[in-house]
């Protein structure tokens, strides 16, 4: 059962990426397609509301669900930015420094110390980032260097940061209350703040978003689906696994990332990105059983 949701999450994750890219190739910005789909998840929570009582949940469970459903908002935001900018075979393998950032934020805060296996997992990581690129046709120019200068890979960066950091309070709220209720208030929350996020930078673009959105309303419908029954999923692996595991085992995804960003969107150079992700899942898989 537990392997059967873990694959539901990676496809839906994988295919969520997908409608999102697809979107910013229509010329919605990146604000405005977070907000609409977190629209459509309140859509399908609202219901959900009547399936558990909202009212024995505790404060531990409502401060936790505000910080993640807050941090993730952001995380999103800049995740859709990095789609509109970055090919889906580069944006997918990038989820492997999630594991790398949520290891030195450890350093940071909690003082856990990597063993050595740990430090090689993350040389592995950074090395198989390396493949992710071409060689540079500029001579003072490394392949990692033109890839940490892409705009789009900082925004990713930026995304795994907020993920990374939101990822605890999403754990602590899952166990003070469910699956279900995390899931729920996560989506109903993120809604509103996606509002504010769309309202405060971009209210001159809305109309014109707003028109141009009316052509994909089964795209929204579609990406708000896929992205409820991910999180759905996330939550039922956070509440039977350690976060450690759970990350590793949601690297996965980026080798279906790497295939669905050749055969959708025909993006170039993927054997050399499938080896890349290769390399760099097994540097992750190191870090967390270090």
């Amino acid at each position: 059962m537990e392997l059967l949701v873990v694959l539901g999450r990676l496809l839906f994750a994988s295919f969520s990426t997908v409608f999102q890219k697809k979107l910013t190739h229509a010329g919605l910005h990146p604000f405005f397609i977070v907000m609409t789909s977190y629209l459509v998840l309140s859509i399908i929570c609202l219901p959900l509301l009547w399936a558990f009582n909202p009212f024995d949940l505790s404060l531990t469970f409502w401060i936790n669900i505000f910080f993640a459903a807050l941090l993730d908002m952001a995380g999103t935001l800049f995740l859709v930015m990095s789609l509109s900018k970055t090919d889906l075979s580069v944006f997918g393998p990038l989820n492997a420094y999630k594991v790398v950032i949520s290891m030195l934020l450890a350093m940071i805060f909690i003082g856990e110390i990597p063993s050595l296996q740990g430090f090689t997992g993350v040389g592995i990581i950074v090395l198989g980032s390396y493949f992710l690129f071409p060689p540079s046709t500029h001579v003072d120019r490394s392949r990692l260097l033109h890839l940490l200068s892409e705009r789009g890979v900082q925004y990713r960066f930026l995304s795994i940061v907020l993920f990374s950091i939101g990822t605890l309070p999403l754990k602590n709220a899952v166990v003070a209350g469910d699956p279900l209720a995390t899931t729920v208030f996560w989506c109903l929350i993120g809604f509103p703040l996606a509002v504010i996020a769309n309202t405060c930078f971009l209210k001159d673009n809305f109309s014109k978003d707003f028109e141009k959105s009316k052509d994909h309303v089964y795209r929204f419908l579609y990406l708000g689906s896929l992205i409820f029954l991910m999180q759905y999923m996330t939550m039922i692996v956070f509440s039977q696994l350690l976060i450690a595991y759970s990350l590793a085992l949601f690297q996965l995804s980026m080798v279906l990332q790497v295939f669905l960003g050749y055969r959708i969107f025909n993006e170039k150079h993927i054997i050399r990105r499938f080896s890349a992700c290769l390399v760099m899942a097994t540097g992750s898989l190191l870090v967390v059983t270090a």
